[in-house]
């Protein structure tokens, strides 16, 4: 009898808890626009504390390195400072490279972009006379090729390109932090983020430990402890990777001559974080733009010249910084890259590449395990 009251009790909690269940996720459907106002609203709270964890990620790395070297003095103040003064120094130099970035590159960036929108029918007409040159059984000479010559030159430039415009993309892919206060939080948080990891990490995983059984924490330890090796040495990785390209490609093309050089050079800088495709991108992209503007004898010099540099990076300057692979194939990077672009844009196909790292760590784990199972 017992028995059968506690399996008619269960049962009828089970229902129960199902119909509440349903309640609330049709409650939540029904107030869908007020949940997103409030995530919204949160994220625009939580956007200065978002920011300094992205600074924070972006220069781990350096501050590591100077830290170490601070760690290795001989001087016992060094020594016993060493994360501060890690820390100070690091700042000190990304300051720097803001400085120069806003007064010297960012300037020039923008001029070379709004001469090239106001020469724009100039070089287009430069395209239509090269083109009307070409003989009648060229594969180039059809009425598809005129055709999106034709929509090229109905494109309006200056209506993606103006101050305005670009001003409003840079905030919309930076939208962490939108004033000055926000700015100054955000390296505060940064700072602490950078000198109390260890501090935060330990609490992490002591938190952890206590809610989850023994192996279920050392599955989370490990993981947390892969996810974040990963995402901090390739997100820190590649930026500084894409400041060094950006300004040896900024540099060659000035020497050989090229036009609006600082712009292609700072392209070419901030696509070759995204692998492979990145560097293809701006590459067609420079090769196009110096054809225009000085002639194809210039734009094959370019383009050979760019090509050595990437080959160098890819070779000697990419694996220095970034130390250890990845560890995973260059299948498996397009694969990332494809899939992240299409379901969350350029965010997706950078980040695309740490996640299928960590995924590729995980299923290696299963395989190996199931594996020693099925051996036993």
């Amino acid at each position: 009898m017992k028995e059968e009251v506690k399996s008619h009790w269960k049962t009828w909690i089970f229902y129960f808890s199902l119909v509440v269940f349903l309640i609330v996720v049709y409650k939540a459907i029904d107030s869908i626009g007020y949940i997103m106002e409030f995530i919204k609203g949160l994220l625009g709270v939580l956007s200065p504390f978002l920011a300094g964890l992205l600074i924070s990620y972006l220069l781990y790395i350096p501050e590591r390195k100077i830290e170490e070297t601070f760690k290795n003095s001989k001087n016992k103040f060094l020594k016993k400072k060493a994360r501060g003064l890690g820390i100070l120094c690091t700042y000190i130099i990304f300051l720097l490279i803001i400085m120069i970035l806003i007064n010297f590159i960012l300037p020039v960036v923008i001029e070379s972009v709004n001469e090239l929108i106001n020469n724009f029918q100039t070089y287009y007409s430069r395209i239509i006379g090269k083109y009307n040159e070409l003989p009648e059984n060229s594969l180039l000479k059809n009425e598809k090729v005129y055709d999106i010559l034709k929509e090229i030159q109905n494109i309006d430039f200056k209506q993606y390109f103006s101050l305005a415009n670009i001003t409003g993309y840079v905030k919309g892919a930076f939208s962490v932090a939108t004033g000055i206060f926000d700015v100054f939080v955000a390296f505060i948080v940064s700072i602490y983020i950078l000198a109390e990891r260890t501090e935060i990490i330990g609490f992490i995983k002591k938190l952890c430990r206590v809610t989850f059984k023994e192996n279920t924490y050392k599955r989370i330890e490990k993981y947390f402890d892969c996810s974040n090796h990963v995402f901090i040495k390739f997100v820190s990785s590649q930026f500084i990777d894409a400041l060094i390209v950006g300004s040896f490609a900024t540099i060659a093309m000035k020497i050989i001559g090229v036009k609006y050089s600082t712009l292609l050079g700072f392209i070419i800088g901030l696509f070759n974080m995204i692998p492979y495709f990145g560097a293809i991108i701006a590459v067609v992209f420079a090769c196009l733009v110096t054809i225009i503007t000085g002639g194809i004898s210039q734009a094959i010099i370019m383009l050979i010249t760019i090509i050595i540099l990437q080959q160098i990076d890819a070779n000697i300057i990419n694996p220095k910084i970034i130390g250890e692979s990845l560890q995973i194939s260059p299948l498996a990077v397009i694969f990332a890259v494809t899939v992240g672009g299409a379901y969350f844009g350029v965010i997706g196909m950078f980040l695309g590449v740490p996640v299928i790292a960590v995924i590729n760590i995980a299923l290696n784990d299963y395989i190996d395990n199931n594996l020693k199972r099925i051996e036993e």
